[in-house]
């Protein structure tokens, strides 16, 4: 039996930067539901994400990289060794930020997942099953 492999093609890919040119050995990559990082020339090490396990999305931008059209987002996510991933000095910054908000709903409504699984799921204090639907309810 033989296994056809399906590319997918990326929604989005770039480089990290040096002002405006992406002379670098770190490239960033959405495909589907993952965020992929490569990083390295001589050793290379390959990090991926799934897009439904980021909580936060932050953009930061100098007055240098303003300058350059550049940016930098910052993504915090409920994964165990570093809950914190930095896309470097990519290009079009806005659009991206924008583009992987939308990814990650997606990806979040594809999985069905809820508030719950970003807190551990039961025995957070303040989140109870008041009512019953199995959806945890606020208490002040």
């Amino acid at each position: 039996m033989t296994k056809t492999t399906e590319t997918v093609a990326p929604l989005w890919r770039d480089r990290k930067h040096f002002m405006w040119f992406p002379f670098s050995f770190t490239v960033y990559e959405v495909k589907k539901d993952r965020l992929y990082i490569q990083r390295g020339l001589f050793s290379t090490s390959f990090d991926e994400t799934l897009l439904y396990r980021i909580t936060d999305i932050k953009l930061t931008r100098t007055l240098g990289q303003k300058i350059f059209g550049t940016g930098t987002i910052e993504l915090c996510t409920t994964v165990d060794h570093d809950g914190h991933i930095l896309l470097e000095n990519i290009k079009k910054p806005m659009q991206v930020k924008e583009l992987l908000s939308e990814s990650v709903e997606d990806a979040r409504d594809k999985k069905k997942v809820i508030g719950k699984e970003f807190y551990g799921g039961h025995g957070m204090d303040g989140l109870h099953d008041l009512d019953g639907d199995g959806e945890p309810d606020i208490v002040d």
